[in-house]
């Protein structure tokens, strides 16, 4: 009795804090059941300045208002009594699975159980999902043995197939979507692992225990209405008198955007919206409307609209020719002529300014002369459904509207600020042909590499790869020598995280990217430099400086140097 109720009283305690860039801390602990009751503890009694908490292995990252709110979480975070017990009653899920994954003769290999000896390692037992992340239904499954304990991929596939059965580190999971992703594939299912339309998206959420059935085929249910998916198709009689926008061409990816929607991380849900916020804010100010309202971003040029009754628009971001075509039947329209009885003729309109386009006229879009992505704000704003508490598309989660399509009428909202729109505006500088340089701080992770792998960071130009997206931009150049092996636990991280997978080359992660992940991050983009990445061009040129870090040094209650450089921190069984 006496031995029980000294284990009652135990204290436990975070064991460090480390920034993560300026605007977020991540809190180390000593295992799942810490860090369950810390991420209980801050959703109860949130900290000053707390925007969100994310649970992942062995941490929990809180994102903070400002960078000054971050500095002073670290200190809190360190006090924080952590015996509260945590309970996690979920209910059985069972998930049929074909095991023929690209990768299961290797798991076989790796784990000396050969394929059969996988496939009934991995279906034989329960999986409980411990913690969500990478995506919306992505959950972390742990399973009752560490028979199945495999290393990702040294690269990560740019596409892993929706309902891929995976394994990495000790732990299984679902992709409920196709998405990036160095998880090794044993097998696939047609489960959906989210729906919007459920009252609970997520299949399987942290608490809930799973059983993988081996199956010989899979039924894949018919997909249920999105809340994404709810508008009006394109052509649909209830939208035609609506006042608007027609898509006649989206160009190479044109996409809904506003601010993102934040504080669903536990959900497994990113941010997304506008990649450079502040030429989204501009025009948007243009127009007269909320800064926050949903407008169109394009990469490199080719958006053509046609205006569905008169709109005031304007164009920010990457500088490019904005042409103005007359309505296509002007010409044999008498009225559509203008008094002089002349035929109406194409115009151009400067960017950065507002501007009306006619009822029938059509705006196209050239290709930038410097940067990547443009901005189109429509007064009003783009009426979209909200998900989550915005109208932002997430390209990893396929939360939001699809991606814009030639004939896809796009109605004009009410979200204005003021009675009149607002005087032409300067814009920055965006990036060329030169190399652009970037601003960071070290990341959470910085102490798995030596200084001559900083130096290597900071002292090359990375080229931007083709593969590049909204989730993150892939860097080419000298691979990055890491100076500590081993799996590091999955854990939260933020756009602007630089993660460097065992082969060397960096992924600077942007809005869409997964919430959590393991690879070490091993420096930061300050916050306020993330527009200006989002504007580097495929093929453009990147380098890295570091300045100095303004969020708290890592505090810890134990010495560094047992926290940083024992084995037992470096593998995520541990």
């Amino acid at each position: 009795m006496k031995a029980a109720a000294m284990e009652t009283l135990t204290v436990h305690k975070v064991l460090s804090v480390r920034p993560v860039g300026t605007r977020a801390v991540l809190a180390e602990l000593t295992g799942t059941q810490d860090v369950l009751a810390l991420q209980t503890l801050l959703l109860e009694s949130p900290l000053p300045g707390q925007l969100d908490v994310l649970a992942a292995a062995q941490t929990v990252m809180v994102r903070a208002e400002s960078p000054a709110a971050a500095r002073r979480m670290a200190a809190f975070l360190l006090e924080l009594d952590l015996t509260a017990p945590v309970k996690q009653d979920g209910g059985l899920v069972f998930i049929d699975t074909v095991y023929d994954g690209e990768d299961l003769a290797e798991v076989g290999r790796l784990t000396g159980l050969g394929t059969d000896g996988v496939i009934e390692a991995h279906s034989s037992q329960v999986w409980t999902v411990a913690f969500a992340g990478f995506a919306p239904g992505f959950g972390y499954m742990v399973g009752e043995n560490q028979a199945l304990e495999v290393p990702r991929r040294s690269s990560p596939r740019t596409a892993v197939p929706a309902g891929s059965v995976a394994l990495a580190g000790n732990y299984s999971a679902v992709y409920p979507r196709r998405s990036p992703g160095g998880w090794q594939l044993i097998g696939r299912t047609g489960a959906r692992m989210w729906d919007l339309s459920r009252a609970e998206p997520a299949l399987a959420s942290p608490g809930h225990r799973v059983r993988f059935r081996a199956v010989r085929d899979v039924v894949t249910m018919a997909p249920e209405r999105a809340a994404s998916e709810t508008a009006p198709a394109a052509g649909d009689v209830a939208q035609e008198s609506a006042s608007g926008l027609r898509i006649v061409s989206p160009g190479l990816q044109s996409l809904i955007q506003d601010l993102g929607r934040h504080g669903h991380s536990a959900l497994g849900v990113s941010a997304a919206g506008a990649l450079d916020r502040a030429s989204l804010r501009r025009g948007n100010r243009l127009v007269g409307n909320s800064q926050a309202a949903a407008a169109i971003e394009t990469v490199a040029g080719g958006l053509r609209v046609q205006a569905v009754g008169d709109q005031v628009l304007a164009v920010a971001g990457a500088p490019s020719a904005l042409t103005i075509d007359p309505p296509s039947d002007a010409e044999s329209d008498a009225e559509s002529a203008p008094a002089s009885g002349k035929p109406a003729r194409q115009r151009t309109v400067p960017m950065a300014t507002p501007f009306a386009l006619l009822d029938g006229e059509i705006l196209t879009v050239g290709a930038p002369e410097a940067g990547f992505r443009s901005y189109l704000a429509v007064r009003g704003g783009v009426d979209a459904p909200a998900v989550l508490g915005s109208r932002s598309t997430d390209t990893m989660s396929g939360i939001g509207p699809a991606p814009l399509a030639a004939g896809q009428l796009l109605a004009a909202g009410d979200v204005t600020d003021s009675g009149v729109v607002g005087s032409p505006e300067l814009q920055p500088d965006f990036p060329g042909t030169g190399v652009t340089v970037l601003d960071i701080v070290p990341g959470p992770r910085a102490d798995w590499f030596d200084e001559a792998a900083l130096e290597s960071l900071c002292g090359q130009d990375w080229v931007v790869k083709p593969q590049s997206n909204r989730v993150g931009m892939r860097l080419d150049g000298t691979p990055l020598q890491r100076s500590r092996q081993g799996e590091l636990p999955s854990e939260g991280t933020v756009a602007g995280a630089i993660q460097v997978p065992p082969e060397g080359l960096p992924v600077l992660f942007l809005a869409d990217h997964p919430i959590t992940g393991g690879y070490p991050v091993i420096g930061v983009v300050v916050d306020h430099q993330l527009d200006l990445a989002a504007q580097v061009p495929i093929g453009g040129s990147i380098r890295f400086r570091r300045v100095p870090q303004p969020s708290p040094e890592q505090t810890s209650a134990e010495p560094a140097s047992s926290l940083q450089t024992s084995p037992e921190q470096t593998s995520p069984e541990k």
